[in-house]
């Protein structure tokens, strides 16, 4: 995707924020330590002439955590292994992506092919939890294709969540996404899981959440979404940009968008990372 030229308010107000920078990969820490070790060597005498040999380190590989991004048919994502849920997912959806035969009656959840099998999640760890399975980039975007709404099932895409939040608000803001396309050539939706810090009563803030099942699942305190949308690919008007954050919990229905819209710097503070970074198009599946 290529970096947001320009940015504007979202629709009805919403906040818009352009995202700025992105990562470094733990190469690029490695060249760098490794440039300045040679540039400013330390005191005493210098044993070895010659750095140390990098296919000597990089011989048996470098440890992985898994969160390289992984694509499908009409949605990539990164994962979290120790949390065993994705740490983002993003889509692209459009008026023509709505329209389609498939069914996911035919779709059942299953674990990712593509994710180690200690990694992930498993359907008994739902089971008798208290907590559905829901999904980050939905089925419902996804009739043009069997493939496409089939990989939605894949519980590298799922997050334990509220039933009600489930079926209720969050389906509201899917199904807000999808009216977007009547206006908007093209949409993009990133979603996730978050977990945010609570004050205790000393005043001092920790990070706690309930894992479910055998394999330790994390459960969210909270979900977040990132609508970006581009009016037509031949406009020159600027793209628009909304960023959402609602509680794992009961939405009742007389609440409204606006209420959940946050600052998206201060999300990325959150989930610690940018999105729609500049040069984020280098980034290949």
């Amino acid at each position: 995707m290529a970096a947001l030229p320009r940015h504007r308010r979202f629709l009805g107000g919403f906040v818009c924020g352009a995202a700025a920078g992105a990562a470094a990969s733990c190469w690029a820490a490695w060249r760098l330590l490794r440039s300045q070790s040679q540039a400013e060597p330390g005191p005493g005498p210098v044993l070895l002439e010659e750095p140390v040999e990098e296919s000597l380190l990089e011989k048996y590989g470098f440890p992985e955590a898994g969160t390289e991004i992984r694509c499908y048919t009409n949605h990539a994502l990164s994962y979290d292994q120790a949390k065993r849920v994705p740490r983002w997912v993003i889509e692209h959806i459009s008026k023509q992506k709505m329209l389609g035969n498939a069914d996911r009656r035919h779709c059942k959840f299953r674990p990712d092919p593509n994710i180690p099998l200690m990694f992930s999640a498993v359907n008994e760890d739902y089971l008798g939890s208290g907590w559905s399975r829901g999904h980050m980039a939905p089925a419902g975007d996804n009739k043009f294709s069997t493939r496409a709404m089939a990989e939605t099932f894949y519980l590298s895409n799922i997050v334990p969540q509220n039933y009600e939040n489930n079926a209720g608000f969050w389906n509201r803001m899917e199904m807000y996404c999808r009216e977007l396309t009547e206006r908007f050539e093209d949409v993009w939706v990133v979603s996730g899981p978050l977990t945010l810090p609570q004050t205790n009563d000393d005043g001092k803030k920790s990070v706690t959440y309930q894992v479910i099942g055998k394999d330790d699942v994390a459960v969210p305190s909270h979900l977040y979404k990132v609508i970006l949308a581009r009016r037509s690919r031949t406009a020159t008007e600027p793209l628009v940009l909304g960023a959402f954050v609602v509680p794992n919990d009961p939405i009742g229905f007389s609440h409204q968008l606006p209420e959940f819209q946050v600052n998206i710097e201060d999300l990325e503070k959150n989930v610690r990372f940018s999105f729609f970074p500049p040069g984020g198009q280098n980034q290949r599946c």
